[in-house]
Order: structure tokens, then C-alpha cells, then sequence
């Protein structure tokens, strides 16, 4: 097994925070394998990058000799996770859950090991729990601790509704560590809560509890709001080898660099000798480059990495984009804006009506593809690379 060193400053890169602050060594020097958990509620059929910064981490601990458990909440998604939500979210129905769970399978091996990975479903412990039981579960925890949880708090003050059942989520998760026995449980930022109540639970069940390990909200494409297809500014898994590699390219150059540290598996040696490149001169597109087909060739394969950036060479590159471009925040009106008041606002046409006749005349693209509809209307959240004619560019998010 790989040194101690090693493994923490790899499993450390990235991460948010680790709890304890030496709990994590305190595991690895027992020498055996640790037994890793991260959950995923099965509430939308489709992983963005943004999804798999945790995944990456169970990638790591796996490379590593450790056993990655990766944890279907079909359970808690029929309660609905309320984590950061100022209302109720609706519960899925078991067909909902098992046809999301179906797909998640498929996608996470495209980083996973499937042959060294444990995939888990929490309904094996939770559907065999009576009534009886799952009441003395709840007793382990108080409502008083439970409305220090952020969200609940300020829907509580708010005067929002909380139903009860929201309350059994996080003491759910909490006792899947339990089950599991697990020595870590990785989990986002805005998981933290819960993390910290399966390590209460396991204290109260007799086990030594488990080791918090929480992974930050990835940027999306605007490089302010977390990705999210909601907002459109995320990079699908499923999507086209040319659409993600050109969405990859349309990030700012200081976004790269933190792209870099969370979805890439290169070694932390290998960056900063790319960024010292950087530094000393090389252009950051090349850089972004090496990015990009990383990134594709892992959800696609090297030949159709290489296909698309050979594209979007010959339709973007080809000596016309600039190395430097302006890069702008719009504002939008009721979370949409105009493509030619986007354009007059990013300072690229000098009024709607040139706008208008820019696309017209084929002279405008958003990501090198043209832009024909003069009633396009993009939402907040989006970033792109705006081009009017030859020389006009810009890198537009919106808000």
C-alpha cells in the first residue's frame, strides 16, 4: 500500500475540510483497508462534472488499496433530502428511484473501478426496520440539535413549514454509516450536518466513528454559482465529446486552475509544473487544452478527445480567437436576457438593431457555433464565448 504521506496529501487535495483533523492518519496507520462511503440520493438521472469531484475522491481512496462503498439512498430519496431547501421537496416513487439508480450505475464506472467497487442500496437495512425500530432510531437525536442545522433554522425562523419527516433524513444517513461500518464518509460542503450525525450515531451504537471528509460545490462554467443544470452552467457526463470539450475551453483561465485541482488525475507535481509553464509564458489555451482532453477522453475515449478538439480547432481556433478577450457579468430580467441586448451590454455591437442585423448576416456565434434565431434568449447561469464578426470577443456570464 502506498505510504502514509502520500495518501494524505493526495486524499487532502481538493477537500474542503477533514474531521477530525487527524483522524484520517489515525486510519491509514492501522494498515488494513478502510471501508469508504459516500451516498447518493438517486433524484435526477444524470451526473454533471460537478457530481463527480466526490466520485474522483472514492477514485483516489480506491487507487489506494481501500474499499469505496458507493451508497444508492433509494431510501432517503423517498423521503426527499432537504439539504438546502426553503421548502418541502417532494418525495420520488419507487419507479422514479429505481430507474435514476439504474442509470447512476452505468455512470459512475466511467471513473470506478466496478471490479473494486460496492454498490450499496440503503433500503437493505432501512426496508426491514419496523416501525418500532426506526422510532428509537429517532431517539438519538433532539429537535434542539437538529434546528442547528442551517437550512432547517431558517425556515424555522422563517416561519416555513418543516415536516416531520424531514427530520429522519439526516438520523437515516447517519445510521447507513452504521450499517456500513465506515471508517470515512465523503460528502459535499453542504453535507457536513449529516456527516457529523452518522459519527454521533456510530459513538451511540459502540463503533469508533467514522472520519468526515467534505468536498466542495464545484464552480460551474460562470465560475460564481454552483454548477447546476438548473442554472445551465454545467458540464454533463452524457453530453457529446465536442459539446463538453468546447464548454471546457469556455472557462476563464483562473477557473481552469481549480478545475485542474478537483476533476483532474493528474498528480499535484504535474500541475503545478503545467501552472509554472503558464507562468513562464506558455499560453493558458494550451494548458486548457490538456484539461479538456483529459476530461473527455474519460467519459468518451482518447480518439473522439482528439476529434474534438481537432473541431473546435478548425471552428473556433484557426488563428481568429484572441489569447486575451474581456471577460463580463451581465445582469438578466426575470433569469433571461436577449441575445442583442446581451450582445449591446457585452460592449460587442453598439446597438440591438446592429445586433439584429449581425445575426443576420451569420456573423455572430456563442462557443464557436453561429447563431441564427434573432430571438434567442439565454438564461442566468450560462457562460459562453460571445464573437461578433472577426475580432470581437468576449466571455459573458450571466446572473
Amino acid at each position: 500500500m502506498t505510504d502514509i504521506p502520500t495518501q494524505l496529501a493526495e486524499l487532502a487535495r481538493g477537500a474542503d475540510e477533514i474531521l477530525p483533523e487527524n483522524g484520517l492518519e489515525e486510519r491509514l496507520k492501522t494498515g488494513r483497508p478502510l471501508v469508504v462511503k459516500a451516498g447518493f440520493d438517486p433524484t435526477a438521472p444524470d451526473l454533471h462534472v460537478g457530481h463527480t469531484v466526490l466520485i474522483n475522491k472514492m477514485r483516489q481512496f480506491q487507487s489506494f488499496g481501500h474499499e469505496v462503498v458507493f451508497l444508492i439512498g433509494d431510501f432517503t430519496g423517498m423521503i426527499g433530502d432537504p439539504t438546502g431547501k426553503n421548502a418541502t421537496r417532494p418525495p420520488l416513487s419507487p419507479e422514479e428511484i429505481r430507474e435514476n439508480a439504474k442509470t447512476y450505475e452505468a455512470q459512475i464506472f466511467k471513473i470506478l473501478d466496478p471490479e473494486r467497487t460496492r454498490v450499496e442500496f440503503n433500503s437493505t437495512w432501512m426496508g426491514e426496520m419496523d416501525a418500532a425500530g426506526l422510532i428509537k432510531l429517532a431517539s438519538h437525536h433532539t429537535v434542539a440539535r437538529m434546528l442547528e442545522r442551517d437550512d432547517f433554522n431558517k425556515r424555522y425562523t422563517g416561519g416555513q413549514p418543516i415536516s416531520i419527516h424531514e427530520f429522519l433524513y439526516p438520523i437515516v444517513q447517519g445510521y447507513d454509516s452504521v450499517a456500513l461500518k465506515a471508517d470515512v464518509e465523503l460528502g459535499g460542503t453542504d453535507q457536513k450536518f449529516n456527516l457529523l450525525v452518522g459519527r454521533q450515531l456510530q459513538q451511540d451504537f459502540g463503533q469508533k466513528p467514522q472520519v468526515v471528509l467534505t468536498t466542495p460545490l464545484l464552480e460551474g462554467l460562470d465560475g460564481v454559482q454552483k454548477m447546476s443544470k438548473s442554472l445551465g452552467n454545467y458540464i454533463g457526463i452524457t453530453e457529446a465529446p465536442g459539446e463538453m470539450f468546447g464548454k471546457l475551453m469556455s472557462i476563464s483561465d483562473d477557473l481552469m486552475w481549480r478545475y485542474f485541482e478537483v476533476l483532474s488525475f493528474r498528480t499535484l507535481d504535474d500541475i503545478a509544473g503545467l501552472k509554472k509553464k503558464v507562468t513562464g509564458g506558455m499560453n493558458p489555451r494550451d494548458a486548457k487544452f490538456e484539461l479538456a482532453l483529459e476530461i473527455v477522453e474519460r467519459f468518451h475515449d482518447g480518439a473522439q478527445a482528439e476529434a474534438a478538439k481537432a473541431e473546435f480547432v478548425a471552428r473556433f481556433q484557426q488563428g481568429a480567437m484572441p489569447d486575451e478577450m474581456p471577460e463580463i457579468t451581465l445582469a438578466t430580467e426575470n433569469g433571461e436576457l436577449g441575445i442583442a441586448h446581451l450582445l449591446k451590454g457585452a460592449g460587442l455591437v453598439d446597438s440591438t438593431s446592429e445586433a439584429f442585423r449581425m445575426i443576420k448576416q451569420g456573423a455572430v456565434r456563442i462557443d464557436g457555433e453561429r447563431i441564427e434565431d434573432r430571438g434567442l434568449t439565454l438564461e442566468a447561469g450560462t457562460t459562453g464565448v460571445y464573437q461578433v464578426g472577426r475580432r470581437r470577443f468576449a466571455r459573458v456570464s450571466l446572473t
